[in-house]
């Protein structure tokens, strides 16, 4: 999902640009950058991610204009680093495919918020629930946080995409059921299953890298 072209009015534009700092900020000012200067490790993962995510949103699928579709991985990075590591690292990935002229400059902020912003909180956001309801089996984890995590971030997105998109009048809102909305569902199968294997092949051989674990919680 992207916006490839500036398909929104100057009003929505200046509000989800409002949106994207405010979030943006809050990101910043989350993170314990001395633990994060110290520690190789997870400097290693941010800088990954955001170089594979990068290249993985260069391979994309869409009939028009701002209903486009890939791969987000959004929700594994969350897990591997939290989310407001999540969010940075994303839009470092957003600014290869700005180099590279799959996005333009000006939707930005509109792409931050739905290819990045949104999912990285919604799958943060399930990530707490499975917290607090204090699971034992570690499977668990692999599939709240992990497959159906991944499923509902990318539908989340999709479904703010399609609002913005309707309320700006680009579409109406039966064009937007019949080319994007339909199919929302079998975009979260895909989704859903290549974050959950990701998670899982983490927890199995590398569980330090998945930072929001806590393998004291697991028998």
């Amino acid at each position: 999902m992207g916006m490839t072209e500036n398909l929104l009015s100057t009003s929505q534009w200046i509000i989800t640009l409002l949106l994207f700092l405010v979030i943006l900020v809050r990101a910043l000012h989350s993170i314990d950058w001395q633990a994060f200067r110290k520690d190789n490790a997870l400097q290693h993962s941010f800088f990954g991610a955001a170089v594979v995510l990068g290249f993985v949103w260069q391979l994309r699928a869409g009939i028009s204009p701002g209903l486009a579709i890939h791969i987000f991985g959004i929700t594994v990075i969350t897990l591997m680093l939290g989310w407001a590591l999540a969010v940075l690292a994303g839009l470092m990935a957003l600014v290869i495919t700005v180099i590279t002229g799959r996005e333009p400059l000006i939707m930005f902020a509109a792409n931050g918020l739905i290819t990045v912003m949104v999912p990285a909180i919604v799958s943060h956001g399930i990530m707490l629930w499975e917290r607090r309801r204090d699971f034992r089996n570690f499977f668990a984890y692999i599939f709240f946080c992990g497959f159906f995590g991944a499923g509902i971030s990318v539908a989340a997105a999709g479904v703010v995409m399609c609002l913005m998109l309707w309320t700006s009048g680009v579409y109406t809102f039966d064009q937007l059921v019949h080319e994007y909305i339909r199919y929302l569902p079998l975009f979260m199968i895909p989704e859903g299953f290549v974050n959950g294997t990701f998670v899982t092949g983490l927890m199995v051989f590398h569980p330090d890298r998945l930072t929001t674990l806590d393998q004291r919680r697991y028998r």
